[in-house]
């Protein structure tokens, strides 16, 4: 719980921020991470693993829309983030 408010509180745009595209950006982008880690102990683990496919899918899909919408922002996200090259 700490974790996802910190989380919270460096990526908002403003002080009531929890729902904007780099919330929720940031908030999927440490899921990731946490379900990449525990698939890498348990391979096995198929339904985790669509729930990771999931979740990446839906990172892609807020990704291309703040692409589309303000392309200052997507960079600025995917620098914070290191999620582009």
């Amino acid at each position: 719980m700490e974790a996802k408010a910190k989380t919270i509180t460096e990526h908002r745009t403003h002080d009531k921020d929890t729902g904007s595209p780099e919330v929720q950006i940031a908030l999927l982008s440490s899921r990731i991470g946490n379900l990449t880690e525990h698939l890498q102990k348990n391979v096995k683990d198929v339904s985790s693993r669509r729930g990771l496919l999931i979740l990446v899918s839906q990172r892609r899909r807020l990704l291309n829309y703040l692409q589309k919408k303000d392309e200052g922002r997507y960079q600025a996200i995917t620098k914070k983030l290191k999620l582009r090259k």
